[in-house]
């Protein structure tokens, strides 16, 4: 363990942030959303309607931000009931409650230090250092803005591996005699490549598959990707895609299978679309009955994982938990941590070790 990456001071904090990617809650909402999205992105203007029609389908409305307050609500019921009783905030990176009137509001309302946690539990430039950079955006133009720490990635702590666990086992329930046989199909959302040769997403979504697929005492499953649907340039993206997995599954004599989304920790619109409509279309059409476990959402055990990774940073030389090989991941990020695998300098970020404070 990389001493330097890690903070082992008794950090006080006067509020919790939480950080995520926002959805659009109407159909007007849409395409500014899409705007904000896709901003510096060499993205066809046909590309992006497609995108709008797959929201569109559902009157405009992602269920992410429900899933957000939902969130935000257990959080809340468990550090009032366990402590640190901390007030919650809660900015987006792409709509309403956007992060940077977020953080201004906490500047206002007296927030001296913070501790965030983004809802990503995975290493790649979209699921972390982007959202470093957007919160040193946030935090730049403001005078006595707040300190923010961020919470380390908790994809092989035990309690997120029980929680997803208990996901899939509800899911195998749903099945004709399931047993160590049946096939279980981890998605994560797939990345460009050269992004994810910047990160450890790969290796840290193995690890967790594994770690699960142990708690079920289950050896059948493979790592599978989905939500390729705004591809961009030559670059390959991470594959197999979830479809192309699922015939391949058909060919090796599957007739049922779980799909366990272990890269979301609540659902998108392109989990709603990618899993309970394509993927769910493309089993029925072989043949092949597919149950799809829920996203951890606000499991216990899960709601349970943040409130010790809030305590870990306010303990003096904590434990930190992990399962697996990987070992715990850092508190601080390096300076090379996630690039975007783009021509263009990496933007200013917080959170890293180059923006530690004492």
């Amino acid at each position: 363990m990389n001493k330097s990456l890690h903070d082992d001071s008794a950090r006080s904090y006067d509020a919790v942030l939480v950080v995520s990617f926002g959805g659009p809650e109407g159909p007007d909402d849409v395409m500014p959303f899409l705007d904000n999205v896709l901003r510096g992105l060499p993205i066809k203007p046909e590309s992006k309607a497609h995108i709008a029609q797959r929201y569109q389908a559902f009157g405009g409305v992602s269920p992410i931000n429900q899933q957000v307050r939902d969130f935000i609500s257990a959080l809340r019921l468990e550090l009032d009931t366990h402590g640190p009783a901390l007030p919650i905030y809660w900015g987006n990176r792409n709509w309403h409650p956007m992060l940077t009137d977020t953080v201004k509001k906490m500047r206002d309302d007296g927030i001296g230090r913070a501790i965030t946690f983004v809802t990503s539990l995975f290493s790649s430039y979209s699921g972390c250092r982007k959202y470093r950079e957007d919160l040193y955006a946030a935090v730049a133009p403001l005078e006595n803005a707040p300190i923010i720490d961020k919470l380390r990635l908790g994809f092989n702590h035990p309690l997120l591996i029980d929680a997803v666990a208990d996901r899939a086992r509800d899911a195998l329930a749903q099945l004709d005699n399931a047993d160590k046989d049946t096939l279980i199909l981890f998605t994560a959302h797939s990345l460009p490549q050269s992004m994810a040769k910047n990160a450890n997403y790969e290796a840290q979504l193995q690890e967790s598959c594994q770690l699960v697929a142990e708690a079920l005492e289950h050896s059948n499953w493979k790592l599978v990707y989905q939500s390729n649907n705004a591809s961009y340039g030559r670059d390959p993206w991470l594959g197999p895609d979830i479809s192309e997995a699922i015939a391949t599954a058909h060919d090796e004599g599957a007739r049922q299978l779980v799909v366990s989304p272990i890269g979301f920790v609540c659902d998108h619109m392109e989990v709603i679309i990618d899993l309970d409509i394509e993927a769910a279309e493309a089993a029925r059409n072989l043949g092949i009955k597919m149950a799809r476990a829920a996203t951890v959402g606000t499991h216990p055990a899960y709601i349970q994982m943040i409130r010790e990774l809030i305590v870990e940073r306010m303990t003096e030389q904590p434990a930190r938990k992990a399962l697996g090989n990987l070992g715990p991941s850092h508190d601080y990020c390096p300076v090379d941590c996630c690039l975007s695998g783009r021509p263009t300098p990496a933007k200013p970020s917080l959170c890293g070790v180059d923006s530690k404070t004492a």
